[in-house]
């Protein structure tokens, strides 16, 4: 056990996060004690922990004076990268966060190991899936690669897709164009768009069709070449309709596939051709799977409670037979009750 005293110089306070978090975060995962007092900052630790946390405040400081500013949420993300891996620092992640980002308005920079991992593997591979659930970052980091590559002109155009589900026979009782039918299905790609570029360079690129957004039905019969690919919501593609996509890939292109199984629209979520691809495609060399799990999530930190508790009630759920017995169910007293982690059983819903 070592300690060390850091002097602290204005404009470091920010680095402490709302009511010390960031602070709480590195002598969690650093095994550190942190002592903020008036003039100084007491570290007491192991050497190696009291070196990164050293190293944190340097390079915080030297970012600073540097002119970059971190908000909160991406500070703290990129403090778990580093206590993650002591090869990284934050002046590291900074730098390639901003040779990802020339010309995009924000940073794009992961929050989580796997999230870094995601990126990575796209930066280096021309088929990854993204796998996981719901704000772990898979539509926006994949749409920020996309706008990057394309900037850095590594691609000529940006193909962004979704299976439109939901619509169904519906969509010809829709008002408008076809364009006009689909485009609520695709929201979520055009609002990652809006939020890395200036609104009028969007429009100029949807315009000029070197961004497209469309339904999967769309790619039906083409070739896809020196374009980056994303089929988002791929839990909702039929078997057919994913090895329809997956066929499309063109010399010179780039396709990221995410979806979340927990979440399949389908009439019968088995025949969903997400899950069939990750079992087909299982080992074919070129071909990157990248899982994100609760705590990836980027949204509201409630958010990552909702996850965690629906994957605890989903496993519930599964060994409810097993745990009742074989007998139990063919009464139909208990067909619809609900057996909570807690061991305290609700009573069934009326027949």
């Amino acid at each position: 056990m070592i300690k060390k005293i850091l002097e602290i110089t204005p404009g470091i306070e920010p680095l402490y996060g709302t009511r010390d978090e960031n602070l709480r975060l590195m002598e969690d995962g650093l095994q550190v004690t942190i002592d903020l007092r008036s003039d100084a900052i007491h570290i007491t630790g192991p050497q190696q922990g009291v070196d990164q946390v050293q190293q944190i405040f340097a390079d915080y400081e030297s970012l600073r004076k540097s002119g970059v500013t971190l908000q909160n949420g991406e500070l703290k993300g990129m403090l778990r990268l580093v206590i993650a891996d002591p090869e990284v620092t934050l002046k590291s992640l900074v730098d390639s966060g901003r040779q990802r980002s020339a010309g995009v308005k924000r940073m794009v920079q992961p929050r989580s190991p796997n999230q870094r991992k995601y990126v990575e593997a796209i930066e280096r591979g021309d088929m990854i899936f993204g796998l996981g659930p719901a704000g772990t970052g898979k539509t926006y980091l994949a749409v920020a690669m996309a706008v990057s590559a394309l900037l850095a002109k590594r691609v000529s155009r940006i193909i962004l897709v979704r299976p439109a589900v939901e619509a169904g026979e519906r969509l010809g009782f829709l008002p408008g164009s076809l364009q006009e039918k689909v485009d609520p299905y695709l929201r979520p790609l055009y609002d990652a768009l809006y939020d890395l570029l200036d609104p009028q360079k969007v429009d100029k690129l949807l315009e000029s069709n070197v961004i497209e957004v469309a339904p999967l039905a769309f790619m039906r019969g083409r070739t896809l070449s020196d374009a980056f690919i994303i089929m988002d919501e791929a839990q909702n593609t039929t078997n057919e309709q994913m090895k329809m996509f997956l066929t499309r890939l063109g010399n010179g292109s780039k396709a990221v596939i995410t979806g979340d199984l927990t979440q399949i629209d389908l009439p019968n979520p088995k025949k969903s051709g997400l899950f069939e691809a990750l079992n087909v495609l299982d080992g074919v060399e070129g071909i990157s799977f990248c899982h994100f799990e609760d705590v990836d999530v980027v949204r509201h930190a409630l958010v990552q409670r909702i996850v965690r508790a629906y994957d605890s009630f989903g496993r519930a759920q599964q060994q409810l037979p097993l745990e009742l017995g074989e007998g139990a169910l063919s009464s139909g007293s208990l067909e619809n009750s609900v057996v909570p982690q807690n061991g305290v059983k609700l009573a069934a819903k009326p027949q």
